[in-house]
């Protein structure tokens, strides 16, 4: 069988029955399962605590991180260059994205492992070390490398496992809605109450031992159902045998307007500043069981309405353009942030534990009405705006298409993050001090960046998106005819594939 027939003739005889859009489903209920525990994976681990590990354990300097961040963050830009068109060029019987992601998910899950053992490695060192600060920086470079090519598959990936849009709404629906209530969050509580024992010297156990633990059971788990998502499941949207020139995925941020429309929100949202929230109450209300408990029962009291608010999808994406709920989920989330922010400035209630427990409850009740439809749409547009690719050039660039639209965003990313740490300086913040004791001066600033910051410096993301052309008109006459073209060039291919064999 020639080698150049990227599917078997089994797969590719299914996809020829019929018209792939109009009723057929095609993940069954194995790779469902398998889809939902990888998203599950993606969320469960200790990220949110990541900057108090590399602050206040490992002590990196502010200013060399900066300086470290730029380089790595520049070489992220130029392999994303080769790495997504040597993705985009590949064509295997595994497919275009699966090669990658089976072969590199357990060596890189294994090499991932060494950076929580960083405190163990240079134990007790300055934050300008150099040993260490080489060591953070090769590490950087080689993870980052090889974690572009599984993002970059990754990414596109997610776009191909099934040809029938709706039958994507439903497994984005179904996961989000149902990842929530598998304990995703359990880590961060279970770390948040450990961090709390630590840092107040309840329990005699160096900071750094909870980090590892923590930080090597998620990753270990995670890893594991994730590389079981990409064994189980396949690549179902066929790629054209001809391999499309770079230039052609760089181009189509421009010749295509949905990408070029996403692109621009994105470059324009991500002048964002801020920091986490979870910094806020730590440094300003202090690490304590009592807060993390409450924070936890708010998240668990809105939860339901969270997962309610999936039942809002259906019937708003038949009522109203993906435009419509793509904006106005955008306004609402910004009007709720405003909330909080004025709450905490009106008379230093930021310092103040019960108002702004009282408001925080309040934000994350109201937002969770919209928390379904918001995540819906804006996992599904991306896929959109690559089936609109498709539908105006007649083949598919995921990976450099993705690149060419991200490559803004992390130049934007490299002077960012560089931008912080100086930033982190300035608002007086010092490294390695006992929880609550940073200045008056320091507390007001991390109240305002994790609040009120990130929305005023992101605001303008939100007029590329009144722009949207994919009406729902539109929309319907795009999946029926790539239907109708996927379903001939199948054909196509089974004949080869038939006519090779005989």
């Amino acid at each position: 069988m020639d080698d150049k027939n990227t599917q078997s003739a089994a797969v590719l005889q299914e996809q020829a029955e019929g018209n792939m859009f109009r009723s057929y489903n095609y993940v069954g209920t194995k790779e469902t399962v398998a889809f939902l525990f990888n998203d599950w994976s993606n969320h469960f681990n200790i990220n949110g605590y990541s900057g108090r590990f590399i602050w206040d354990v490992v002590k990196i300097d502010f200013g060399i991180s900066a300086i470290v961040n730029l380089f790595t963050g520049t070489w992220d830009v130029i392999n994303d260059l080769f790495i997504s068109a040597i993705v985009d060029n590949s064509r295997s019987r595994l497919g275009k994205f699966r090669p990658y992601l089976v072969l590199l998910q357990i060596p890189l899950s294994t090499m991932g492992l060494l950076w929580w053992f960083l405190p163990y490695m240079f134990p007790n060192t300055a934050g300008t070390y150099m040993p260490k600060l080489i060591f953070y920086f090769l590490f950087g470079v080689i993870m980052e490398t090889a974690g572009t090519f599984t993002g970059i598959a990754a990414s596109g990936y997610m776009s191909t496992i099934t040809p029938n849009p709706n039958e994507r709404v439903r497994l984005i629906t179904l996961v989000e809605l149902l990842t929530g209530y598998m304990g995703e969050d359990l880590p961060g509580y279970i770390f948040g109450f450990l961090y709390d024992m630590v840092v107040t010297g309840r329990w005699k156990i160096e900071l750094r031992s909870i980090f590892v633990g923590m930080g090597i059971g998620c990753s270990v788990i995670s890893s594991i159902f994730t590389f079981w998502f990409f064994l189980v499941t396949k690549e179902r949207v066929p790629q054209t045998l001809e391999r499309p020139a770079i230039k052609e995925g760089f181009m189509a941020i421009i010749k295509n307007y949905p990408v070029f429309l996403m692109a621009l929100s994105d470059f324009l949202v991500n002048f964002q500043m801020g920091m986490g929230e979870k910094d806020y109450w730590i440094d300003v209300h202090g690490a304590n069981t009592m807060i993390n408990t409450v924070l936890a029962l708010v998240s668990g009291i809105s939860g339901p309405v969270g997962s309610i608010s999936y039942a809002f999808v259906a019937p708003l994406r038949k009522r109203f353009s993906s435009k419509f709920l793509w904006v106005g989920a955008d306004m609402y989330g910004d009007m709720l942030c405003l909330m909080f922010f004025l709450t905490g400035y009106i008379n230093n209630n930021y310092k103040k534990l019960k108002p702004m427990l009282i408001v925080y409850g309040i934000r994350e009740f109201l937002g969770k009405l919209m928390f379904g439809v918001d995540k819906v749409i804006n996992a599904d547009l991306w896929n959109e705006a690559m089936d609109y690719c498709e539908w105006k050039s007649g083949f598919r660039m995921e990976a450099t298409t993705g690149v060419a639209k991200s490559l803004v965003l992390k130049l934007q990313g490299v002077v960012k993050s560089s931008i912080f740490n100086v930033m982190m300086k300035k608002i007086g913040y010092v490294q390695g001090l006992k929880i609550g004791t940073q200045t008056e001066k320091t507390k007001r600033w991390e109240f305002i960046l994790c609040s009120i910051m990130p929305t005023i410096t992101g605001a303008l993301g939100i007029v590329p998106k009144m722009f949207w052309p994919i009406t729902k008109k539109k929309h319907a006459q795009m999946y029926y005819e790539l239907a109708e073209r996927r379903n001939s060039m199948v054909t196509g291919y089974v004949e080869g594939v038939k006519g090779a064999s005989d």
